[in-house]
């Protein structure tokens, strides 16, 4: 499942494309306003944001700068106007897509799928170092660098470091980490990731649990924009 912010002010055709999208690989939450957009992102990471411009509190155009300035999350924005203005001003304020109303709701299936698509292309270049804030992850020569120092990781904290960056702004449970590090199934006492997320916390600061996530009763959460 595909975690979708959606922020549409007009309830009725929130809940239509709430229950439309539901029915395929989205979980949708509403947000309706623009001033609480920016702080429901960061303290939930969705995978994909639909964002409306016409928005009570803060402009949709704003919301999506400052969306932008912090996270390259997949931003498609619904328009009421069929001119070129908002389509422009979109991606200029660094919207990946857009689409006019009235939405039907199979196009705007297809065009999410696609943004998501094409995101999973840029992550799955094989040698490109991952890159957040002032971290950098290079899976060639396994080195990590932030705030332009090197840490030494060993092997098991440097796979681990490398699939929740890899995984960035969704959630990744105890038994997703153990079958990709181990190929074994949690079985709810093993308490070695745990352990092993404990020691990044460690080397790297974390100390208020930001840049690595807990989320309670799902798993852990490495957050993009919390490496500045």
């Amino acid at each position: 499942m595909y975690r979708l912010m959606l922020v549409e002010d007009d309830s009725k055709l929130a809940a239509l494309i709430q229950e439309y999208l539901s029915s395929y690989e989205f979980k949708v939450e509403i947000i309706s306003r623009g001033d609480t957009a920016l702080d429901h992102y960061k303290a939930t990471l969705p995978d994909i944001i639909v964002l409306d411009l016409m928005l009570p509190g803060l402009d949709g155009m704003v919301v999506c700068q400052h969306i932008r300035e912090i996270s390259k999350v997949p931003i498609l924005i619904l328009t009421a106007r069929e001119d070129m203005f908002d389509e422009v001003s979109g991606l200029e304020q660094g919207a990946d897509d857009y689409i006019n109303k009235p939405i039907q709701p199979r196009i705007l299936l297809a065009r999410l799928r696609a943004l998501l698509r094409r995101g999973a292309r840029k992550l799955s270049t094989p040698n490109a170092p991952l890159s957040f804030g002032e971290l950098e992850i290079s899976k060639t020569d396994r080195s990590v660098r932030w705030k332009n120092e090197t840490y030494n990781l060993s092997n098991s904290e440097f796979k681990l470091l490398l699939l929740l960056a890899e995984s960035a702004g969704r959630v990744l449970s105890r038994d997703d980490i153990l079958k990709s590090m181990r190929g074994i199934e949690f079985d709810g006492t093993d308490r070695s990731i745990d352990n092993s997320i404990s020691r990044l916390r460690r080397k790297f600061n974390d100390h208020d649990s930001k840049k690595i996530k807990t989320i309670w009763g799902e798993g852990y959460l490495f957050s993009p924009s919390a490496w500045e």
